[in-house]
């Protein structure tokens, strides 16, 4: 394989995998060879080597047959003499003007607070990202944000940063994710510049932390994201901290840590419900009408894509951007029809294939109750409350009507489905265990 080979293999990765992933884990790697399918690099260090193999492997493989190599695995080498890639500069984040110049992940323009359309979901962690950016004194430290992918907790992390940069240009904050934060760990351990790392960490005003679950079961790590919180809270700095899962459910975590992260305030994002979803999309239009000036959409089409992409934003966002640019290269409104043509792929993707049945048994299993007491007539709490969510989430999650799921509830009447699908509608919003449940048992039926 020539080295223009494996530039254009470069290049293919740093869009598929992105800019920080590609530039802390794809470019130190250097080819060596190709030999009987095995395609040889040489690494810095055997972790590089282990969490590229773990994490990219796949990806690389696939590229690299793309491209007319024929590969069928991956092996990796340290080399003292492998080339030497420029690695972050470890030193204390000296004050600036642009928040996002600090050496961290650089910020997103379009992820601000006047671009975050607000609805049930999302409003209490919306207040509170709005409260932090802010600035001024310390009021609960660490904001902990959590929630599935594509519910907007990066977009609300950027924002933070955003409005900090504008309201206090003076602040050092620094924004990273925690696969970055572990490779500067692991980088300052293999250099000898601890102090370096701990200083640059140290020394910060507001530090923002994307992904932490990724730090669980990497004990080294966690010892030292453990100290630097602890040093930073102590100093009145302010911590905000994302995952895909609220703190005490994120495995392999240290308990310490664990205990930490509940020290100030966790905030989860919903699922979007059905207006949320419209409210992205009608403030995605506009935009759109800019860009594509020449292009119509009937009515009817937004409301639609509410209603059939409903668990991942990005996943909505994405197929109106593939709507518009669709329709202006053939001279076409997007009408309902072209919609479906248009995006088939991705309406058969999220269409509900869940069964109340399934539902049923996984809601019953998760509070320990037996199945035929959640179905038959014994209206306890302890079975009324579990009924009322496997309720809610049939009409959710499925195409069966109300009578239809009244039925496979001991033949209850719509009007009591009806009740319970309104009493988990209010609840989710007041009581965060019944929001945990839900969206625990919503990622486990649609796995």
């Amino acid at each position: 394989m020539t080295n223009d080979v494996w530039g254009r293999v470069l290049d293919a990765l740093r869009g598929a995998l992105g800019a920080h992933n590609f530039s802390n884990w794809i470019e130190p790697l250097e080819f060596s060879q190709l030999t009987g399918g095995v395609a040889t690099f040489h690494v810095p260090t055997n972790f590089i080597g282990n969490y590229v193999s773990q994490n990219f492997g796949d990806q690389i493989i696939y590229h690299l047959n793309k491209h007319g190599q024929d590969v069928d695995r991956l092996k990796f080498m340290v080399h003292t003499a492998a080339r030497q890639v420029p690695q972050p500069t470890l030193r204390p984040a000296a004050k600036t003007t642009q928040a996002d110049d600090v050496a961290g992940a650089p910020l997103d323009a379009r992820f601000t607070f006047d671009t975050f359309v607000v609805g049930k979901p999302n409003e209490l962690a919306h207040a509170a990202a709005r409260r932090v950016a802010e600035g001024g004194p310390v009021t609960f430290n660490p904001l902990f944000l959590y929630g599935g992918v594509g519910l907007g907790k990066t977009h609300l992390m950027h924002a933070i940063a955003h409005e900090l940069k504008q309201r206090s240009p003076e602040l050092n904050v620094l924004y990273l994710s925690a696969e970055q934060f572990m490779y500067r760990f692991i980088t300052a351990l293999r250099e000898r510049k601890m102090m370096d790392f701990k200083q640059l960490f140290r020394s910060v005003d507001v530090l923002m932390v994307d992904d932490v679950q990724f730090i669980s079961g990497k004990d080294s790590t966690q010892e030292e994201f453990f100290h630097t919180f602890n040093a930073l809270v102590d100093g009145q700095k302010q911590i905000i901290i994302s995952a895909d899962r609220a703190p005490g459910e994120i495995k392999d975590l240290e308990e310490r840590i664990k205990s930490r992260l509940q020290c100030g305030l966790v905030v989860d994002l919903h699922p979007t419900d059905y207006e949320l979803r419209l409210g992205i999309l009608q403030s995605k239009v506009d935009f759109y009408a800019s860009q594509y000036p020449d292009v119509q959409i009937a009515n009817g089409v937004l409301e639609f894509l509410a209603h059939r992409i409903s668990t991942n934003v990005r996943v909505l966002e994405g197929a109106l951007t593939r709507l518009f640019a669709f329709a202006s290269l053939v001279g076409r409104e997007i009408s309902l029809e072209l919609t479906q043509d248009c995006l088939s792929d991705v309406l058969k993707a999220s269409d509900r294939k869940v069964t109340v049945e399934e539902i049923q048994r996984k809601v019953s299993e998760h509070y320990n109750i037996r199945l035929s007491d959640m179905i038959g007539p014994k209206r306890v709490r302890n079975y009324a409350r579990p009924r009322q969510v496997a309720m809610y989430l049939a009409k959710q999650m499925t195409k069966r009507s109300l009578p239809e799921i009244g039925r496979r509830f001991g033949g209850r009447d719509h009007t009591t489905v009806m009740h319970g699908v309104r009493r988990i509608e209010e609840l989710r919003t007041l009581d965060s265990q019944i929001a945990d449940d839900l969206e625990l048992l919503r990622r486990a039926l649609e796995e």
